[in-house]
């Protein structure tokens, strides 16, 4: 009785173990490995983790990250890339996508809310236009502390649970879940998408209608005003020359015609600088063309100062237009 007793209790420690064992593990599987923060519009790298693993895994899902950062633009504000034994979570706001990659046990909640988080911060520490006009890889490196113990906290879900309030994301992932993206999506290795992605985007370009432009900078509303400033005195001078026209038959009518599109031309910049449309870069740099042809034909009526001046303020437009592109999501601070 006495040795039976004994040894039953010397046994339930040792179950005990291996389930606190075999429960550390899984904790310790269940993890952020790394996060990333891409320019939405060309895929340049703005700051990153430096803790990346060596592993044949995480190899591969490396060229996943570089994958998804050149067609970021093409996808929902918030989305999901399951690659077997990890999964790759990302959401995009004003230009910029927070992407981060971790086991594929690693709650939803948890990731988005990671993510969130280093938005917010991203977003108070660095404004728009900082972003916009980045030109190197990595020039906000330093905001890698801020992920380093940002990851450290929600690795340690303890510490993490007295600090953060889950349930306004679970409430908005169940409302609105992150788009599962399809291997298929990513293309093939020679640039080939396919059909699926195709239908994709054209599903995206039926909704670009509604999508709204970053904030307007100073020099934005500045291009503007420039622009119709332009525009009116190619107007003011048409009508002047339909005038001569009709009085003395001297007036050439390709002049007119190059008057109205040169006015044409510098409105639907303002078009182009206030609104979202499909193809809007290509657009802004074909109306530039036109102008520089309107003014080109002209040449014998205005002066090198006034070509100049209309030509120099078509390029600044073009360049604002380039510089404001669509913004996702705006994130929720408590709204």
């Amino acid at each position: 009785m006495h040795r039976a007793a004994r040894h039953s209790q010397r046994r339930v420690p040792a179950r005990q173990s291996f389930s606190f064992a075999r429960s550390s593990q899984s904790v310790e599987m269940s993890t952020i490995l790394s996060a990333s923060i891409i320019r939405v519009r060309d895929g340049l790298p703005l700051s990153a983790s430096t803790d990346y693993e060596q592993s044949t895994g995480m190899q591969k899902c490396r060229k996943y990250f570089k994958m998804l950062s050149k067609k970021l633009a093409q996808f929902p504000d918030r989305c999901t890339l399951k690659t077997g034994h990890y999964n790759i979570n990302f959401i995009s706001s004003l230009g910029v996508s927070y992407m981060m990659l971790c086991t594929e046990n690693y709650p939803n909640v948890l990731a988005f809310s990671f993510l969130d988080e280093l938005q917010k911060e991203f977003i108070t520490t660095y404004n728009v236009m900082k972003t916009n006009t980045a030109v190197r890889p990595y020039c906000f490196i330093e905001f890698d502390n801020f992920i380093q113990r940002t990851k450290q906290r929600y690795n340690n879900p303890r510490s993490l649970s007295t600090k953060i309030n889950l349930s306004d994301m679970q409430m908005e992932i169940k409302l609105r879940p992150p788009y599962q993206i399809p291997m298929c999506e990513l293309g093939s290795g020679n640039g080939v998408t396919s059909a699926f992605s195709v239908d994709y985007k054209g599903a995206g370009k039926i909704s670009s209608a509604h999508q709204r432009l970053e904030p307007a900078t100073l020099s934005g509303i500045v291009a503007f005003i420039l622009s119709l400033l332009c525009g009116v005195l190619n107007l003011i001078r048409g009508f002047h020359a339909v005038e001569s026209l009709l009085q003395t038959d001297g007036e050439d009518l390709n002049d007119i015609i190059a008057f109205f599109l040169g006015t044409a031309a510098c409105l639907y910049q303002c078009y182009l600088l206030v609104y979202y449309t499909g193809w809007r870069n290509v657009k802004s740099f074909l109306t530039f063309g036109l102008i520089c042809l309107c003014n080109m034909y002209l040449y014998e009526l205005r002066n090198l100062w006034q070509l100049f001046f209309h030509v120099t303020v078509g390029a600044f437009v073009t360049l604002q237009i380039w510089l404001r592109q669509a913004q996702g999501k705006a994130p929720d601070y408590d709204v």
